[in-house]
């Protein structure tokens, strides 16, 4: 069963593709470059707020894998550190 923070998820990477077609026919249409620079910010918008929401209710379990005793490994810090340096760039 897929969980409620995973939905939300989902659910929003599913709307970004529509605001992605979306766009597609904008450019198709030749609307205005204003108008299709402000859906490309509210897709950025929306590509960082699932990001976020990633890191908050799933990076322990998607990102650090514990051994049998429970204890990360200093290498597997290093690449979750790296992981969230590279999406606040």
């Amino acid at each position: 069963m897929v969980s409620e923070p995973r939905k939300k998820i989902i659910n929003r990477l599913r709307t970004i593709k529509g605001h992605i077609a979306g766009i597609e026919k904008m450019v198709e249409d030749e609307k205005p470059c204003d108008e299709i620079l402000v859906q490309i910010a509210a897709i950025k918008s929306s590509v960082n707020k699932v990001g976020l929401a990633i890191l908050e209710n799933n990076a322990e379990s998607c990102m650090l894998h514990p051994d049998e005793n429970g204890k990360v490994d200093q290498e597997e810090v290093r690449k979750v550190m790296q992981s969230f340096i590279n999406f606040t760039k």
